[in-house]
């Protein structure tokens, strides 16, 4: 496997934070080595956050961003006009996006936002996100993030984002 490096583009609030964790706990539980972490200083919500995410069959010594990722989440398509989320992307890199977007690697898309509002009631496309990673990739099982999601959310809302990690999984397309 080696490392698979992913870095996450997303805007304060959006949980590009918890999608790296949630990630990054699904992969220790299947006894794999990751490592999850944000960038961002002082920004409020709404505002431009990066978090990375390092998942290897090896112990991970690394402790730098992810400048030449093998896949890109983006949360919010406005972002590509506030920042460059395809910076450093290889031939091989893979595109996640919430919707969709024409880039010139490998791009994977979903819905998130809809998917969100009607499952959640509100546009927290984290849980979605993690669904179409994991369509994208493979990097984890969906039961090993069903499980992580225990460590995170409980009840109600847990419920609600492993059907939303689960319709997002179903919906998402290559293009």
């Amino acid at each position: 496997m080696g490392v698979v490096e992913i870095r996450f583009h997303g805007r304060g609030g959006q949980g590009m934070v918890t999608a790296a964790q949630v990630l990054a706990t699904a992969a220790i539980l299947e006894g794999k080595y990751a490592q999850a972490f944000p960038e961002f200083g002082p920004e409020r919500r709404g505002a431009p956050v990066k978090s990375y995410l390092r998942i290897s069959d090896r112990p991970i010594y690394i402790r730098e961003p992810v400048l030449h990722p093998d896949v890109i989440v983006v949360a919010d398509q406005s972002l590509f006009g506030a920042e460059n989320p395809l910076e450093g992307a290889k031939d091989t890199s893979i595109l996640v996006v919430n919707g969709v977007y024409k880039a010139p690697i490998k791009t994977y898309y979903v819905d998130a936002t809809t998917l969100a509002i009607k499952v959640l009631g509100r546009p927290i496309v984290n849980t979605a996100l993690i669904g179409a990673v994991v369509k994208a990739t493979g990097v984890v099982s969906l039961e090993a993030v069903a499980e992580a999601l225990k460590k995170y959310f409980t009840g109600r809302l847990y419920d609600l984002n492993v059907k939303l990690v689960q319709m997002a999984y179903q919906e998402t397309v290559g293009l």
